[in-house]
């Protein structure tokens, strides 16, 4: 039982100065109820603030802290200005001409393409491949992406695929690719920029890109594809990467060949590709998503003929730690409203802040948005670690496995915690027109973008199995709980050292049982690693705010997410998943 109290719940929002504020706010005028407003981004974000603090060199942190501080006014103005006017701006398809010849022109609002200006001058993917500043390179970029994400109409889908596509063609792109694609796709000079496509899904496969049915064919200068791709998103991209069977190569992922292609001619037609329509999506209405055919496009082959599939994994590491940083983003901002409204909203006698079960509410919003960006952040710094080429093998490890569950995991905290923060609002939270329901449509996405939750857990079983990576999930676990001991009076440590204890010994009786019985229970493990994890990075976040006299607020989030079940072993019975699953009168 957690046993809670008023005070602490208070003192995890500041309660006493955030109240107060609500009552001049609402004292002395007739009622007519305001709806929330945003404040500078970067300064009303305390988590995003106290970490760059502790994970940046004091030196690095005042030399960006102007321009985050600057951004995170535009975020909350002319950039979200941006995102609505997108929003309310769908791309169109026209298919043909005046005088009925075929053109597939993809019009975009000219909102859509200020925001992709807006991305390459403020570096949103270039930093990465600049990296000024090493290591942290990363987490500057995903500083900024994080406080750019939730205003802008999900424009961090195309630079998600952009950054992957950038990190392919540096690793496997021949020099041609590297002075041309590389460069536009890392430029900040937004009319040299290039965002870039992602074509992967078919009609056949989906997840399972083994059943693409996408041909390849050499030909003189390259090859020559020819396919339908059933969802490709940012259609209005220069380029794309996508997948394809060179002829002749063996059936299933093995046969399979990363392409590089460029969706226009220097002309300005299109390279032999037809669109199909745009999708009619629940949200990310702001995105064109296009259905489209190739017919024998002009592409050429990035890296080795049949090893496409562990090329395309460098793009989709990259892609679900960016799916990861907007699930916080969407989160941040659903709660940042909300706690806004908190303070204008009269009900029973007084504001919504005065409101204990409110105050519940929103503190029980806080602690998930802490505990996912703890994840997502912990994430970054391993991948720049990486990229620096100073990460550790139990890091490189580390990242392989937290990846995949940092994306599955924060998708679904996403949707859970935009719909609570929805019902703050009451009807309010329902209204198209006060843009709140968009947080929870465009939230809904970040569970199937780049793999949904039961493909990304079997992905967490193969690195499991394949690599030993809960070996060193369990060596970090130790590590971190060595380094959170100044702590462990608290009662926080023991609860995260058995959950640990328990997940291995799971995995080990799991581990000599049947493959199905090991799928059965892969969102369970992943879900208890990204717990655990999120446990550890909570401790120690608390632990650097209680040496620094930063406020309770830090510990209370760790204290709220630890006394909460970390992993709870079970083995669900495939036949009785099978009978219930399958059920009916």
């Amino acid at each position: 039982m957690i046993r809670l109290n008023l005070r602490a719940l208070r003192a995890s929002f500041e309660s006493d100065r955030f109240i107060e504020k609500g009552r001049k706010m609402t004292k002395g005028r007739e009622f007519f109820q305001d709806g929330p407003q945003l404040k500078n981004q970067y300064d009303d974000d305390v988590v995003l603030r106290h970490y760059l603090m502790r994970v940046l060199p004091p030196t690095m942190l005042r030399s960006v802290e102007p321009g985050l501080r600057l951004f995170g006014a535009h975020v909350a103005d002319n950039i979200l200005l941006l995102g609505k006017t997108a929003e309310a701006s769908p791309p169109k398809h026209i298919p043909y001409d005046a005088w009925g010849k075929r053109i597939d022109r993809i019009e975009t609002s000219e909102a859509w393409r200020d925001l992709g200006r807006i991305a390459a001058k403020t570096g949103l993917v270039s930093e990465a491949y600049g990296r000024q500043y090493g290591v942290y390179s990363r987490i500057l970029q995903f500083a900024r992406v994080y406080l750019f994400g939730a205003s802008s109409a999900l424009y961090t889908c195309p630079l998600a695929m952009t950054d992957g596509a950038a990190r392919a063609i540096e690793l496997y792109g021949d020099g041609a690719l590297k002075q041309g694609a590389f460069k536009k796709l890392t430029s900040s000079d937004p009319a040299d920029f290039w965002t870039s496509g992602q074509w992967m899904t078919e009609r056949e496969g989906g997840s399972d890109v083994g059943r693409s049915a996408t041909t390849a064919v050499p030909a003189r200068g390259g090859y020559r594809l020819s396919g339908t791709k059933w969802f490709t998103s940012a259609i209005d991209a220069p380029m794309a990467m996508t997948l394809a069977r060179i002829k002749g190569a063996t059936e299933g992922n093995r046969g399979l060949s990363l392409f590089y292609l460029e969706t226009h001619d220097k002309r300005g037609a299109w390279n032999h590709i037809t669109v199909h329509r745009l999708k009619d999506k629940l949200g990310t209405k702001a995105v064109p998503t296009a259905e489209v055919t190739m017919e024998r496009t002009r592409a050429t082959l990035v890296g080795e003929a049949g090893k496409g599939v562990r090329e395309i994994t460098t793009i989709l590491n990259i892609t679900r730690v960016w799916n990861a940083c907007e699930a916080v983003s969407l989160m941040r901002r659903s709660i940042a409203l909300a706690r806004d409204y908190a303070l204008r909203r009269e009900a029973f006698g007084g504001i919504l802040a005065e409101k204990p079960a409110h105050l519940e509410t929103l503190a029980a919003l806080e602690t998930e948005f802490r505990g996912a960006f703890a994840l997502t952040f912990k994430v970054v710094e391993l991948l720049g670690k990486e990229e620096a080429g100073v990460a550790a093998a139990q890091e490189l490890v580390l990242l392989r496995l937290l990846t995949p569950i940092a994306k599955l995991f924060t998708a679904k905290q996403a949707v859970a915690v935009a719909s609570e923060a929805l019902e703050c609002f009451g009807g309010a939270g329902y209204i198209e027109d006060t843009d709140l329901p968009r947080l929870l449509r465009d939230a809904q996405v970040l569970s199937t973008w780049e793999g949904t939750t039961n493909v990304l857990a079997l992905d967490v079983l193969r690195v499991i199995g394949e690599v030993g990576a809960l070996d060193c999930f369990s060596a970090y676990v130790t590590k971190r709980l060595e380094d959170i001991r100044p702590l462990g009076s608290c009662g926080l440590v023991l609860p995260i050292r058995d959950a640990t204890e328990s997940l291995v010994q799971h995995w080990g009786t799991l581990r000599n049982l049947s493959r199905e019985s090991q799928e059965v229970n892969a969102r369970a493990i992943s879900f208890g690693i990204a717990r655990i994890a999120i446990a550890c990075e909570l401790l120690i976040v608390a632990r650097w705010a209680t040496e620094n006299g930063l406020g309770e607020q830090a510990t209370i989030a760790a204290r709220r997410w630890c006394r909460t079940p970390l992993f709870s072993p079970h083995f669900p019975s495939l036949s009785d998943a099978r009978l219930l699953a399958c059920a009916s009168e």
